[in-house]
């Protein structure tokens, strides 16, 4: 009989440190032979391209699949079914990692992999996998600067597209949570961060760390997921469910209510009341599905947020000074992340890294370009890369600026012209 295949979602709100905690997994992987799905928004997918230059998976490697653009509680719903049966049909990994995109809601990914698990009993066949732990990155130092130390989360007038509400949806439902950054933030800081993640998710495991550095056991394996319990652990969940018994003790009700009755709210999260001659419709298109939001065909995450994407990419080099002085200055709240790769003209063979997220910027070399080997090499690694093939220019080779910014409201005509200026 074949093992089951345990599954863990990684979720989080962009620049948490997700893709950082992944290469963390794989650089440390214990003897777990794993299969990774990244879903990521932009039109670079950038998460992918750091985990191929981490070293971690190379060339057409098959355990990197990646899936991008796109909400994937709808419109990805049945692809990422398809990419994990693919990835059991291989029988080549033990162990499946998606890393979803930092404005993924985790109920909706979670509904489609015990939706498959339900598909196994159902057809009495083998359960070949299951989820195991959903583990949520939350970037303590962002929380401090952006959110009032956690404390805007909390407050009762966030509108259903608003930015708060996603953080608050990937911190709710989960079973673990990674607080990261920690050492960016004073104690003070981080006790009142701390006191606002546990009073959203008062039953989660947290795991205070720096750079997404965890132990394995504490992620992997842990046997710790279970919809229902996900579903009505959140701190309001239990604080609704406080009133409801106390109101029904008040109007002297004989029984106390108990939310997971076939007769009453499906999965406590599509907000509907259904007896059993109802059925419950909730990933319809045009309807209602469990994220909270109406869809319709072709919707994206990034429309209903707010947030638009931009990439800035040239193919000619940076100048040193001007960049570190571009990235030294304080960028306006309205960029979330950017991420991207560049190089400079005083050192054209090399490539570096840049990473913002909040009031964080980081760069460091990401290796030699490839046009810096030689030709008989090049012409190999184009032959078996066909998209590093598809980007090679005559003259600058491999070498090129792309950076993609994620915000609400950038302008991304502002952006281009002071990048241009570099």
């Amino acid at each position: 009989m074949e093992k089951s295949i345990p599954i863990t979602l990684l979720t989080g709100y962009l620049g948490s440190g997700k893709t950082t905690l992944l290469n963390h997994i794989l650089n440390n992987q214990e003897g777990y032979k794993i299969a990774v799905i990244v879903n990521d928004i932009g039109e670079v997918n950038i998460d992918a391209e750091l985990i191929e230059k981490g070293g971690v998976v190379s060339g057409k490697d098959d355990s990197l699949v990646s899936l991008q653009n796109g909400c994937i509680c709808c419109t990805l719903n049945t692809d990422l079914l398809e990419q994990l049966q693919d990835i059991i049909e291989t029988k080549k990994f033990d162990y499946i990692i998606i890393e979803a995109s930092g404005i993924c809601e985790p109920i909706p990914i979670a509904q489609t992999i015990t939706a498959l698990e339900d598909a196994y009993v159902e057809y009495k066949m083998p359960k070949l996998c299951y989820l195991d732990s959903i583990v949520s990155v939350v970037d303590a130092k962002r929380l401090s600067d952006e959110f009032n130390n956690g404390g805007d989360l909390l407050n009762d007038k966030i509108d259903e597209e608003d930015i708060e509400n996603l953080v608050i949806q990937q911190i709710e439902f989960c079973d673990t949570i990674i607080l990261n950054k920690v050492d960016e933030v004073s104690k003070e800081e981080l006790s009142s961060v701390k006191d606002v993640v546990k009073a959203l998710q008062p039953n989660a495991d947290i795991i205070e760390t720096n750079y997404s550095k965890v132990a394995l056991k504490d992620i992997l394996e842990t046997h710790k997921f279970n919809f229902d319990k996900t579903a009505t652990s959140s701190g309001w969940y239990a604080e609704l469910d406080k009133v409801t018994e106390e109101r029904e003790i008040d109007e002297d009700h004989d029984h106390h209510c108990h939310h997971h009755d076939e007769n009453h709210e499906c999965c406590g999260h599509c907000g509907h009341n259904h007896d059993e001659e109802h059925e419950c419709h909730c990933h319809e298109e045009e309807h209602e599905c469990h994220c909270g939001h109406h869809h319709e065909e072709g919707h994206d995450h990034t429309e209903e947020y707010g947030i638009n994407t931009f990439v800035y990419y040239r193919r000619e080099p940076m100048d040193r000074k001007k960049f570190y002085e571009y990235i030294g200055k304080p960028w306006p709240k309205k960029i979330i992340r950017a991420k991207g790769v560049t190089y400079f003209k005083d050192d054209k063979d090399m490539s570096f890294m840049f990473e913002q997220a909040g009031s964080l910027k980081d760069i460091s070399e990401a290796g030699p370009w490839l046009a810096t080997e030689s030709k008989d090499f090049i012409d190999e690694v184009l032959e078996q890369n066909p998209d590093i093939k598809k980007e090679w220019d005559p003259f600058y080779g491999d070498r090129m600026v792309k950076i993609v910014f994620i915000g609400k409201g950038i302008n991304e005509e502002e952006i281009a012209q002071e990048l241009d200026r570099i």
